[in-house]
């Protein structure tokens, strides 16, 4: 019985997806579960698998293509099944399952600032899909996705053929998979290369920093211009754009907060050992957290009929990607300590980077927070996520000469930027808000209460 190969919903809000790398060669023998390709979805690059044994048949959608979800990939059957009239119907995608309520959508915003959606929990944002997973045919249309998770792939390095496992090791022992040779199918890299790898000694350091921005894309200078195909990254990022900036009524809330009591507690948390040791950003995503948890009617989504006031803080925090901006979640961030925040911020952005981040770590925010600080920019706006109420942009901090009780003195102050949605937020609201955010980073011991 021949088993279709479908391009699968692989993220919540997954509409179509790049085929990114067949692992299977046609006439290969398949047994399910087994990874059939690599999917770039509008979030990650996640596994294709096999849902019935066979061989693989038929590839229908050549590498580097781009298809919508529920279209036909493949086709897994017997080597002496006849499956021509599969192939021949691979031009009409499978129907999709019906869509969700609209208070129930993961809308998972990618812009500027960051990115945000309607929150749910972890059990429907891992197992929710528009389209059916590989059926098993004889004829007629597929069965209903399950409830299952989606398996997440880690980003390969580059265009290099390697098993997830052989990435995870990669990975966990520092080995650049460029310097590995592959003993696999097709010079695939596995296992037992990556042990031979790390046996022969460590692979070069990277140079320092080079983790914490994204490289500045490769363009050719050829010609007078030069066409690049959008990513599926970067089309989200563009739909999401029009939803925002151009419907949503917005103003913008300034403040600057003084970070010297922060900068002395900073120096004393240190002093007790790495363990301890916390950013500036680390202590602003804490008190924005704990102040959204104060102030519920900023803590709130737009969803047209209605407003949702969220009595859980999921904090939102952008990250800038080669492909774009991604936003991974800190799920009940007021809750949590400054030094928890620091070790899950960095290890969401590292996963962020690695395009490693599973469904439900970028989606659920119920605020987002955008920081350009690192990047000597004084002060900016970002746009807001729909549906969210609010987004906060933080600058650069510096020490600066300014009056305090009659006297000239130099206090460290970074400058915060609160993008309102009107329809949820008066300017009275926000400003009650900023002026908790304020006590809060002015007084960061009740931040450690």
């Amino acid at each position: 019985m021949a088993t279709k190969v479908f391009m699968e919903a692989l993220s919540p809000t997954m509409e179509e997806g790049r085929l990114v790398k067949w692992l299977k060669n046609e006439g290969d023998a398949v047994k399910s579960g087994e990874t059939l390709a690599e999917v770039e979805t509008d979030k990650a690059i996640m596994e294709l698998v096999a849902r019935g044994d066979g061989v693989l048949r038929k590839r229908l959608i050549a590498e580097g293509e781009t298809a919508p979800v529920g279209a036909l990939a493949g086709v897994i059957a017997a080597a002496d099944e006849n499956i021509d009239a599969l192939v021949a119907g691979a031009g009409t995608p499978a129907p999709a399952a019906a869509a969700p309520a609209p208070e129930k959508v993961v809308a998972n915003a990618q812009e500027t600032a960051g990115a945000s959606s309607v929150p749910k929990s972890v059990e429907e944002s891992q197992g929710e899909s528009s389209t059916p997973p590989q059926d098993k045919v004889v004829g007629g249309p597929p069965a209903p996705a399950p409830s299952g998770a989606p398996q997440t792939a880690p980003a390969a390095q580059g265009d290099i053929r390697s098993s997830p496992l052989a990435r995870r090791l990669a990975s966990e022992r520092g080995l650049d998979l460029h310097a590995v040779q592959g003993s696999g199918p097709n010079g695939r890299i596995i296992k037992r290369d990556i042990e031979a790898a790390a046996a022969a000694g460590p692979a070069a350091p990277k140079a320092a920093g080079a983790a914490s921005a994204p490289s500045a894309p490769a363009i050719p200078r050829d010609g007078d211009f030069h066409d690049e195909p959008l990513t599926n990254i970067r089309k989200i990022i563009a739909k999401r754009l029009g939803e925002s900036i151009g419907p949503i009524p917005t103003f913008y809330l300034t403040a600057e907060l003084d970070l010297s009591r922060v900068m002395e507690m900073r120096g004393a948390m240190k002093e007790l050992g790495d363990e301890f040791k916390v950013s500036v950003n680390d202590v602003l995503l804490k008190a924005i957290a704990v102040a959204l948890s104060q102030h519920p009617e900023v803590n709130a989504h737009w969803l047209g009929d209605k407003i949702r006031y969220h009595n859980r803080v999921h904090l939102g925090m952008a990250v800038a990607t080669d492909d774009g901006l991604i936003v991974p979640v800190i799920w009940d961030a007021d809750k949590k300590r400054m030094s928890e925040i620091s070790r899950e911020s960095k290890e969401l952005a590292k996963r962020a980077r690695e395009r490693k981040l599973r469904p439900e770590e970028f989606t659920g925010s119920t605020f987002s927070v955008s920081n350009l600080g690192m990047f000597g920019i004084d002060q900016f706006t970002a746009i807001i996520n729909p549906p969210e109420a609010a987004i906060i942009a933080i600058g650069t901090s510096e020490d600066k000469l300014v009056v305090v009780n009659g006297e000239a003195v130099v206090r460290n102050r970074v400058r915060l930027t609160m993008s309102c949605d009107h329809r949820i937020i008066d300017g009275a609201v926000g400003a009650k808000f900023l002026q908790t955010l304020r006590r809060l980073v002015e007084n960061p011991l009740m931040l450690v209460y």
